[in-house]
């Protein structure tokens, strides 16, 4: 079966910078795996992405050597087996509030006797390889987003769910949750200190902890805290910032980049 990367850099103890894709599009998916990612994670929660765009979007994913990942839209065993099936190597599944939940997303993404997935591997074998229904349990990476008030006053205990891999914290719920505002990159107040928290403890459990970014600086405060795995925006947010420093910088007269890109140089 073809080795989860991701997965063995965990092993290692090394981080990883994962891609974040909003836009349904298989291009948008291909021109993301090409840009230097070691994960790649399809948005089904929030966002326009169906499970048909979904699976053009794995296709993409595939011809690189980038882990495919998904969020789930919520813990819903038939979403998560569909998009493991269709060749997603990973589930980040938002919302998990408790062991019982844990446990829950765990059997939909393990074999028995370790879960409840039922086996159906149609695109994933192609993808994974003849084998993959033996060796699947031992390469899906499975994490439990904490982002409530009930997540955090439960993390050891969905921390201690077997086959769970780690948790990624979703820092706009959980700053919500906690009484606060929208937005990412707390440096103080409630929601810093529950991510510092977060990170604490799930190190404590030896278990892999990510995180959503909203700049590349936070990024790597996150991973010297700990943090194994780190996104910085999405592919829409990539879109929209780059296209407006363009073209403020082409109406004031200045620049941004002198340098030519010409692997984007199409007329």
């Amino acid at each position: 079966m073809r080795p989860n990367t991701l997965k063995a850099l965990f092993a290692r103890g090394e981080a990883a910078v994962n891609g974040w894709l909003a836009i349904p599009s298989s291009i948008s998916a291909e021109a993301m795996s090409h840009a230097g990612f070691d994960s790649l994670t399809i948005d089904m929660q929030h966002g326009p992405v169906s499970f048909e765009a979904a699976i053009p979007m794995l296709q993409a994913i595939s011809t690189t050597e980038v882990t495919p990942l998904f969020r789930a839209p919520w813990n819903e065993p038939s979403a998560i087996m569909r998009m493991l099936d269709a060749g997603a190597y990973g589930v980040i599944c938002p919302m998990i509030n408790n062991g019982v939940e844990a446990e829950e997303l765990v059997n939909a993404c393990r074999y028995p006797p370790a879960g409840k997935r039922s086996l159906g591997p149609n695109r994933a074998r192609f993808y994974g390889g003849a084998d993959y229904g033996p060796d699947a349990n031992e390469e899906m990476l499975v994490f439990a987003m904490i982002e409530t008030t009930p997540g955090l006053t439960n993390l050891s205990e969905i921390l201690s769910t077997p086959g769970l891999d780690g948790v990624y914290i979703g820092p706009n719920d959980l700053s919500l949750s906690l009484g606060g505002g929208p937005g990412a990159d707390w440096t103080e107040g409630p929601a810093a200190e529950a991510i510092d928290s977060i990170i604490r403890v799930t190190r404590q459990h030896e278990k892999v902890v990510g995180i959503h970014c909203g700049s590349d600086s936070y990024a790597l405060s996150m991973i010297k805290k700990g943090c194994q795995l780190v996104t910085v925006q999405n592919d829409l947010g990539y879109l929209g910032t780059q296209a407006r420093k363009i073209t403020t910088a082409v109406r004031n007269g200045t620049t941004i980049n002198d340098q030519k890109d010409s692997s984007n140089n199409i007329y």
